[in-house]
């Protein structure tokens, strides 16, 4: 393919990531950008071109032992919930920015720590970062069929070191805070994370079903090859100890690798989000490798023994013919360059303006100038930084581009890096951990860890006829570099990485015992040991005792922050802790949020030399240190028990408010209840009187008249009669002395014969009754009290339902257990408020939308009470919306 067709690609891609990029920084809160799923997909910016590419190559070389990389970050992922949760608490609490800053922060934001992991760091990733442009170097020759540019001008590999370092400027020091997240640069890495895994499946699945017939047909024809066994076994126990180093260090590095740190903890929004990582990042990393061996095998089947094994994703589609498969398999390692190389670049650089330039000469500049020009300066820091180490890792490459495989150089990074582990892991659970054992540690880790692996490599190469492989140093066979102490069974890269962690992890624990830390230092020992038990009281948990002044302290934070956000930020802080603005000393609270607030703009270490030149810090024996943090912690527990004794409060306060407001309701309703049965009583009985007195005095009355008089007394008299009935009904049923006289009857009779009760009621509205649907069911009941309850249904059914156009519908449904009968209206319905209360019988509603009928408003009561009696119930549909539905329930 021509050089020019894929520089254009490449262009093209960088320029649409550009504007992903770009979109999603202006989005940063959308649910498209904000999301568990693109924080989880971020991780997977571990999957570099050494996992494209390389496990490829290891695969075709050593066999299955590439798993390896990738069982330790899922192993590790319990663990990784657990200890990234405290992490990234901690980190959001003190501004962190980087790995540099939190350690240096366990061990009391010592700048000298934060300079080592610094420098560590680098080393490590440095040459990593020259392994990915020669990933895209030597895979652009394959694609185009060229050889290496002899100019760096016409090395395209140059351009796209260029346009990366662009790249990262451009999303990565738009501010100065650098613990703030990057919405718009993780968004990108979280597609490019998609698009590399989905070019690896196609190839994938080109390999296994289009070159081959499926994966058995690979394995058939491979394992009839010469040593194949050492491909798809372990050979000895040697290699299972192999495995077990190799697998451990790779669970180091998901956790210490500075862009895993990066996308991990920095670019943290949410705690939650880790819950929908420790699946998705493991599935992610599954997926990457169910093709792996098979494209190995494939490679190892179809093409020549001379060609790289690295690149045989791309050898075997172009070999066929495949050029465009090719130019998208390019685009995968592309990807995966770019992923790796942008996040390594921002999270180093930050760290080396933080932790080295900032602390070490640099400050005294910063403070003497405005806040808009310390920015810029801090920015520009970064931005040197940044190209610096992309283009000088480029020019290493050109330079030092010795024959060492992907998977060679990858695993030397990891074994560097690993040197952070036990003050990383160890003093993140153990308060004993000095900031000397750590320093101590990490250096003795790192010269063995450089007599092991490096000082070989380098004698090997650079200097012709070296002994030290073979003889050791002076002929001394104890101290060969590849078989310390005479252990010769492990390959060289796990054979350094145990020695290593052996004299790092003794001289960590020798020097903690031997050397205590001072105040400061085990103060945030606790504060990160104990995150749990300080919660949101971290302010209160420092240490710190001199004599500070709020004037100076806020000119310092105004050079950095400005006026403006040190204003907002102070008064915050004011209300948070009920101070007086006016107040002119500061205390430890203030002086620890200071330097929170300068963390991430400037980092741990040099926030903390800026506080320190504005007050005057008077120091604290390590018994005081101890007594304050016992008495902080005596205070969160008594703090929580107060908190949890006023929610009990309350909740108890609001149960007995709502229990008053239900009596004195009650109340209010029984009086009514009362009002409207004595008005009930009185209304009748005042008519009889009146119609009695009438026809008493008036002897000469008409006999029509006379007779209508005597049928209103008749009338009002069984009116009172049904009134006082019902009354005592009610008081029968309610306290349970009504004896029901239970026979089997028909539930179809009974309904026929309320049916007939009302049908003069129901002729006189015009409102039709359906009693279609009602099936012969034989029940044991009172006979009376249930047509008593059929009747008052349809009765307040007339009554509810509008003239002419109100249907009412009863029917019958039955399950296993009970018999259901239904009636249903289209009338105005029963407003939601009243239906928890409608069969009250002191209850009546305040929300009636029509005129009030006749009646005592006692028959709903009653109802309850019969159905009941009878071991059912009643109740009223609440997602019945056009009109009112009456469910009653009788047991089968």
């Amino acid at each position: 393919m021509a050089s020019y067709v894929i520089i254009l690609v490449i262009v093209g891609y960088l320029s649409l990531l550009f504007a992903i990029g770009i979109w999603a920084d202006r989005r940063s809160k959308s649910k498209w950008v904000h999301n568990p799923w693109v924080y989880a997909l971020s991780l997977a910016v571990y999957c570099s071109a050494w996992t494209y590419y390389g496990s490829v190559g290891i695969a075709a070389t050593s066999g299955v032992s590439f798993l390896t990389t990738y069982l330790g970050p899922i192993i590790a992922l319990p663990l990784w919930i657990l200890v990234f949760k405290r992490i990234v608490v901690i980190s959001k609490q003190y501004q962190v920015a980087s790995i540099a800053d939190f350690i240096s922060l366990r061990y009391g934001n010592k700048r000298s720590i934060g300079a080592l992991v610094t420098i560590i760091c680098v080393i490590a990733v440095f040459p990593y970062i020259a392994l990915q442009l020669k990933a895209v170097s030597e895979t652009f020759d394959i694609l185009s069929g060229s050889s290496k540019s002899v100019s760096v001008f016409t090395d395209s590999t140059f351009y796209i070191a260029v346009l990366l370092a662009v790249f990262v400027a451009l999303f990565g020091t738009q501010t100065t805070d650098a613990s703030r997240r990057r919405s718009g640069l993780i968004f990108t890495v979280a597609v490019e994370s998609v698009l590399k895994l989905v070019f690896f499946l196609i190839i994938g699945v080109y390999v296994t079903f289009y070159l081959f017939d499926g994966t058995t047909d690979i394995y058939n024809q491979i394992s009839a090859l010469d040593g194949f066994e050492k491909l798809a076994t372990f050979s000895n126990i040697e290699a299972s100890i192999n495995w077990y180093f190799m697998i451990a260090l790779s669970f180091f590095a998901i956790f210490l690798l500075p862009r895993q740190f990066q996308v991990s903890v920095v670019e943290n929004t949410s705690v939650s989000h880790l819950k929908k990582a420790s699946w998705v990042f493991p599935l992610y990393l599954l997926l990457f490798n169910v093709f792996v061996i098979f494209i190995a095998w494939a490679g190892k089947l179809l093409l020549s023994g001379e060609l790289n094994p690295d690149y045989y994703t791309l050898y075997l589609p172009l070999a066929h013919g495949h050029k465009f498969l090719g130019l998208i398999v390019f685009l995968g390692g592309l990807s995966s360059v770019i992923s790796m190389v942008v996040v390594s670049a921002l999270a180093l650089s930050t760290m080396i303006s933080n932790n080295l330039i900032i602390p070490y000469g640099f400050i005294k500049a910063l403070n003497d100038s405005n806040p808009k020009r310390n920015a810029q300066r801090i920015k520009n820091v970064r931005r040197a930084s940044i190209f610096i180490l992309i283009i000088g890792a480029y020019f290493f490459y050109v330079n030092f581009n010795i024959e060492l495989s992907l998977f060679s150089i990858g695993l030397i990074a990891f074994v560097i890096i690993a040197q952070l582990a036990p003050a990383f892991f160890i003093g993140l659970f153990w308060n004993r951990g000095s900031a000397i054992a750590a320093k101590t540690g990490i250096i003795v880790g790192s010269l063995v860890t450089f007599y092991t692996l490096v000082l070989p490599f380098i004698t090997e190469v650079f200097v012709e006829g070296s002994s030290l492989i073979t003889n050791g140093p002076g002929g001394i066979a104890l101290l060969k570099p590849y078989e310390l102490f005479g252990v010769d069974f492990m390959p060289p890269v796990t054979h350094a990485f145990f020695w290593s962690m052996v004299f790092n992890v003794m001289s960590y624990l020798v020097f903690s015992v031997l050397q205590k830390g001072d105040y400061r230092e085990r103060n945030y020992a606790e504060l990160v040991v104990n995150a749990s038990s300080y919660g949101e009281l971290q302010e209160n948990a420092f240490v710190w005792r001199g004599e500070a002044y709020v004037s100076e302290i806020r000119k310092a934070l105004i050079r950095f922050l400005g006026e403006k956000r040190t204003t907002r930020a102070l008064n915050l802080f004011y209300r948070k802790y009920d101070i007086d603005p006016q107040e002119e000393k500061a205390d430890a609270r203030l002086v620890n949020f200071s330097e929170k607030l300068l963390t991430g703009s400037i980092g741990a270490a040099s926030a903390k030399l800026m506080i320190s030149s504005v007050v005057k810090e008077q120091p604290v024996s390590l018994p005081e240190v101890l007594k304050i943090l016992e008495e902080n912690k005596e205070t969160i527990t008594i703090n929580k028990q107060l908190q949890q004794q006023s929610h009990d409060l309350k909740r108890l306060s609001d149960r007995l408010k709502n229990a008053n407001q239900a009596l004195v309701e009650k109340d209010r309703q029984k009086d009514e209840f009362l009002d409207t049965v004595a008005h009930e009583l009185k209304t009748p009985t005042a008519s009889i009187r009146a119609a009695s007195e009438i026809l008493f005095d008036d002897d000469d009355m008409p006999v029509e008249l006379k007779k209508k008089f005597l049928d209103n007394i008749v009338n009002d008299s069984d009116r009172l009669a049904a009134l006082i009935t019902n009354i005592l009904d009610l008081e029968k049923l309610s306290n349970g002395r009504e004896v029901m006289d239970k026979k089997q009857h028909s539930l179809k009779d009974t309904l026929h014969k309320a049916v007939d009760g009302v049908y003069q009621l129901a002729l006189k509205k015009q409102v039709k009754i359906d009693v279609n649907e009602i099936e012969s069911i034989n029940l044991y009941y009172d006979e009376d009290r249930i047509l008593q309850v059929f009747t008052n249904l349809l009765s307040n059914s007339i009554k509810f339902v509008s003239s002419k156009d109100g249907v009412i519908k009863v029917k019958t449904q039955l399950t296993d257990t009970t018999v259901l009968m239904i009636f249903e209206d289209n009338g105005k319905g029963i407003p939601q408020e009243d239906m928890q209360f409608i069969f009250d019988k002191f209850y009546q509603s305040n929300n009636q939308n029509v005129k009030k009928p006749m009646g005592s408003g006692m028959g709903l009561a009653i109802s309850r009470h019969i159905i009941e009696n009878h071991h059912g119930s009643i109740r009223v549909d609440p997602d019945f919306i056009n009109g009112a539905r009456f469910i009653v329930e009788f047991k089968n």
